[in-house]
């Protein structure tokens, strides 16, 4: 994806040049010249970004040195294997070379080479040589290394790439030879491989020159490629067009069903997870949010939407209505593609878009109903609801960073450091190779917000988190670079009458107590496993322990500040003297009741001393509505500090008891 996320500035650069001088382009204005002529610089060396964006992408530490590895492993493999080297070596004429070697530098090539050398830069990129060559130690060894691995790779190719080259030929003139059709069939194959991420193998093939199809730069080329006799007015894009229908109108639709079809309980959660991911689909064409949301809970949902998606292509292509994108096919592409002398009757897409909307509405909304669907809203209980959502909000963490507190929280879900071998992102997804698929806690990482767990293999997994995947997976570097964190612990099956157990007991000798936090509220002990959040009973949160309250007044547990007091007043977060980030979670659930049977008595912000009174709480109320009245209190940081002992009493007198008492290391 690191090469792909190039093509919205080469579509924003045409774009606006085709704008500007939509028939000369460029000839008749210079500033549209400009414009076009830089976009062009990025579609035309498509094949060289692919193999230095690959390279760079999946290399584990995403260092520059794999960028150039790709690059040089690129200009060894196309040059020996360029028409008239090819011709050199086998002792040919050059008339005689086949057709193939001519299309040698391609995106296909690109991703190839791109992959190899990523491979090599991850195995020996840190190899140490002898002291005499040790100048090319480490990074420097990895160009060198590709340079001959390259040459191999050429030999091989120089046999096999006819034969794949003309197999793909062969595969897009039959997929073209039927015409609007094969447009159709292409769309429906393309949604029916997102799940496992095949759909850029299949769109290579039609969007770009691995078979000579080629539509996405040949439509960005307009009024040149036109000329050149490779744009055709109403066949160029047609691979492209019907998708706008779907992803600014179709998909919309589908989602004001699904928020239809909850439970009127559930509606306003999910009003804001479909209205996000709504959004998402209209202006950027960015579909996975949406789509996964019901992907895998109503499977014959997703298959009816690929039908629909190949059925829109079908119509456009042969309407010849075309639009076309260098991203994805939502309005802003839309919009920058109008201009382009290839786009015909473009506006036609946003009347049969309207038809769309109104077609997966009815289409969605019929299915569920009539099979029962349990699309996001329709459970008795919502995947997530376990949880407020407070656990990825709060601003606590090492450096005050949300972000990493949630990629901590992704890393403890995942089965821990110890199961994490490699981190990568798309553009919704979290991309990680673990030790075993089978430690990942599903329900965990839904809590914190992922649309959807898939396990490609047992070392293999992926996690849909929406557009902040890379954001999230540097952070997840980061945390790790800092230090191990340890994995959610399974639902403990403690009975609840069981005394609450020490969470740890280290040897305390030459460790000093450095903070000691008292019982913020007066009630009985409940271990932290029989907490009914998955979240904080896998210690997702953190470490600690709950109490269920008897008395209406809590207290601060220790010196510190307020970091955090939520608005509804169901929890807050504290931070010590002593550099403990302590949650503080009044009840299950408690967040829906929009601050009800809470009185607050301290300012967020404001410095709190130990048994200071923070909020006061109508139990009466509380205990008649909330789920449950269990409150955990946990420590968000204990990889700060090296261990944790929890009070062993039955009871706790909120002031006067000592409830967790935090180890130095």
């Amino acid at each position: 994806m690191v090469p792909v996320a190039t093509l919205p500035a080469a579509a924003i650069l045409m774009g606006v040049g085709y704008w500007i001088d939509p028939v000369g382009w460029g000839g008749s204005n210079a500033l549209a010249a400009f414009f076009i002529k830089s976009g062009s610089a990025i579609i035309e060396n498509m094949s060289v970004l692919f193999a230095i964006g690959v390279a760079y992408g999946m290399s584990k530490d995403k260092d520059g040195a794999a960028a150039l590895t790709g690059f040089v492993g690129f200009l060894v493999v196309t040059t020996l294997c360029a028409p008239a080297s090819v011709a050199m070596i086998q002792k040919i004429p050059v008339d005689q070379v086949p057709a193939a070697f001519g299309k040698i530098n391609n995106q296909f090539v690109g991703i190839l080479v791109g992959i190899i050398s990523a491979e090599l830069y991850n195995r020996f990129s840190h190899v140490e040589l002898t002291k005499a060559l040790s100048f090319f130690s480490g990074r420097r060894l990895v160009p060198i290394l590709v340079s001959f691995v390259m040459i191999f790779i050429a030999f091989i190719l120089m046999y096999i790439w006819p034969v794949i080259f003309n197999a793909l030929v062969t595969f897009g003139e039959h997929i073209q030879q039927l015409g609007s059709v094969g447009a159709g069939i292409y769309a429906f194959f393309n949604r029916l491989l997102i799940p496992v991420g095949l759909h850029h193998a299949l769109n290579s093939v039609f969007w770009f020159d691995v078979a000579g199809i080629n539509d996405i730069p040949k439509f960005l080329g307009g009024q040149q490629s036109i000329e050149a006799g490779t744009g055709i007015i109403g066949i160029t894009g047609r691979y492209q067009a019907g998708f706008f229908p779907i992803m600014m109108f179709g998909l919309p639709g589908a989602a004001l069903a699904i928020y239809h079809c909850a439970r009127p309980e559930n509606r306003s959660k999910v009003a804001r997870i479909m209205l996000a991911a709504a959004f998402a689909s209209f202006f950027t064409g960015i579909t996975e949010p949406l789509e996964f949301s019901f992907m895998f809970v109503a499977p014959v949902l997703y298959f009816l939407h690929a039908l629909l998606t190949g059925l829109s292509v079908f119509i456009a292509a042969s309407m010849h209505w075309i639009a076309g994108f260098g991203f994805s096919a939502g309005l802003v592409d839309m919009v920058l593609s109008s201009r382009n002398p290839l786009a015909v009757h473009w506006y036609m897409l946003i009347p049969q878009g309207l038809v769309f909307f109104v077609l997966y509405y009815l289409v969605f909304r019929f299915t569920i109903k009539r099979f029962n669907l349990l699309t996001p809203g329709r459970e008795l209980q919502m995947a997530g609801d376990e949880t407020d959502g407070y656990d990825v909000n709060i601003d606590a963490g090492g450096e005050g960073d949300k972000t990493q507190v949630l990629a901590r929280r992704y890393i403890s879900a995942i089965g821990g450091s110890d199961n994490l071998t490699g981190i990568d992102a798309c553009i919704t997804r979290l991309r990680m190779s673990v030790k075993d698929t089978s430690l990942v806690n599903d329900a965990v990482a839904k809590n914190l917000g992922a649309q959807g767990v898939i396990r490609l293999n047992k070392e293999s997994l992926q996690i849909i988190v929406g557009t902040s995947a890379e954001i999230i997976a540097g952070a997840m570097r980061s945390v790790l670079a800092k230090g191990p964190v340890s994995p959610a612990r399974a639902v403990s099956t403690t009975p609840a009458t069981a005394p609450a157990p020490r969470v740890e007991t280290p040897p305390t000798a030459g460790k000093p107590v450095v903070v000691s936090l008292i019982s913020p509220i007066t009630g009985e002990v409940v271990p932290l496993e029989q907490v009914p959040d998955e979240a904080f009973a896998t210690r997702a949160v953190g470490e600690g322990i709950a109490v269920r309250p008897t008395d209406k007044l809590l207290l601060s547990p220790a010196n510190g500040t307020l970091v955090k007091m939520f608005s509804t007043y169901h929890a807050f977060c504290l931070e010590t003297d002593g550099g403990a980030e302590v949650v503080v979670h009044i009840g299950i659930d408690t967040v829906a009741l929009n601050g009800q049977g809470f009185t607050c008595l301290v300012e967020e912000g404001s410095k709190v001393t130990q048994g200071q009174p923070i909020l006061e709480l109508d139990l009466a109320y509380l205990n008649a509505n909330a789920r449950s009245m269990i409150s955990p209190v946990v420590v968000s940081n204990m990889e700060e500090f090296g261990a944790l002992t929890a009070t062993a009493d039955t009871n706790v007198v909120a002031g006067q008891s000592r409830l967790l008492d935090l180890i130095g290391k």
